[in-house]
């Protein structure tokens, strides 16, 4: 219920009331011009009526569909995530509703179904997400310390003219293609392929592939022999830590495998494959490229000197938040079943 009086007039309403109680008749009421007529007569009417001077809410337009509806309309869009509103409101007609596809989204959002776009992540095959949880599993009780002896590798592609694919600009009208405010492009642009690997105790050694360079076993044993053992060295000394890598056919060469356990370096894993999200060099290369693309490089030659500068500026307290994050992926993962987590 809500009161049809503004705060000024609930004095002369209480007046008409009164006189009204009093046996003052309308025409009496209205002599009084505390009001105008038609008030008078609307309040005397309304309180013989209901006893008071509130009057009902309306309801307003009735809903076009009922919960029942709504939550077919739900059941609908669950099964196809990408179907927009026009092409659920066809199939919610079919079903006897008819309703806008501006209907159809305000039912959605009622139920916080809420239009996004779709987060990109390496496809999950029943052996990926069975692996996942084995691998989860195995390490579900191990602590951000345990992580903390850990180190990390991987290879990644950085692009000339823009690693992330977008730069943001602010233009007045009319300066949508001045020089300052668009993003250069080319055909073919240069791509530089970087390994590098870090740990809770900072960044190892991060080293560029030459062009035209196979990223075959050779390569990769060569890599490990020049790169990861001084690193592992720098950083951990004669303590024990355990090596990270992922499932790269080069990385599983039975020559690989021979040559580190020759060196004693303990392997994490199995690693899980197309998972991503559970290696944390991957948020880091992804910093780095942000971090590469304000920089703006013009050529090849200053796109490797930017990716080594901005490499060694990566400060512990970010590696090692990364490293401690480790827990909580490991969690989510086994909580959502072996499916993606946010990371």
């Amino acid at each position: 219920f809500r009161c049809n009086l503004s705060s000024h007039n609930i004095l002369a309403c209480a007046a008409i009331i009164a006189l009204h109680k009093n046996g003052f008749t309308g025409k009496d009421i209205v002599a009084t011009k505390i009001a105008p007529k038609s008030t008078i007569y609307r309040f005397i009417k309304n309180f013989k009526e209901r006893g008071s001077i509130l009057v009902k809410k309306a309801s307003g337009r009735p809903r076009k569909s009922s919960k029942r509806q709504d939550r077919l309309l739900k059941r609908i869009q669950l099964r196809d995530r990408s179907a927009t509103s026009a092409k659920l409101a066809q199939e919610w007609q079919q079903a006897g509703v008819s309703a806008s596809a501006r209907t159809v989204r305000r039912r959605l959002l009622e139920d916080g179904l809420v239009s996004r776009r779709a987060a990109k992540k390496p496809l999950l095959s029943k052996k990926n997400i069975r692996d996942r949880l084995i691998f989860c599993r195995k390490y579900s009780k191990w602590t951000a310390e345990h992580w903390g002896k850990v180190i990390f590798s991987d290879e990644a592609p950085f692009r000339l003219f823009g690693a992330s694919g977008k730069w943001l600009v602010r233009r007045r009208k009319g300066e949508r293609y001045h020089q300052s405010c668009v993003m250069p492009t080319v055909k073919h642009p240069d791509t530089i392929h970087v390994w590098g690997c870090f740990s809770s105790k900072g960044v190892g050694s991060l080293t560029i592939l030459r062009k035209n360079t196979a990223m075959n076993k050779e390569w990769y044993q060569n890599t490990l022999q020049q790169q990861l053992l001084p690193a592992t060295q720098q950083q951990f000394g004669e303590e024990q830590c355990i090596f990270q890598h992922d499932g790269a056919p080069c990385h599983k060469a039975k020559v690989i495998t021979k040559w580190l356990g020759d060196q004693n370096v303990e392997i994490l894993g199995p690693w899980p494959g197309n998972s991503p999200d559970l290696n944390p060099i991957e948020n880091l290369w992804s910093i780095l490229k942000r971090r590469v693309d304000k920089q703006k490089p013009t050529n090849s030659d200053k796109l490797q000197e930017v990716i080594m500068k901005e490499w060694v500026a990566i400060s512990q307290d970010l590696a090692q938040k990364l490293i401690d994050s480790m827990p909580s992926r490991i969690a989510e993962v086994l909580k959502k079943k072996g499916q993606h987590c946010k990371y």
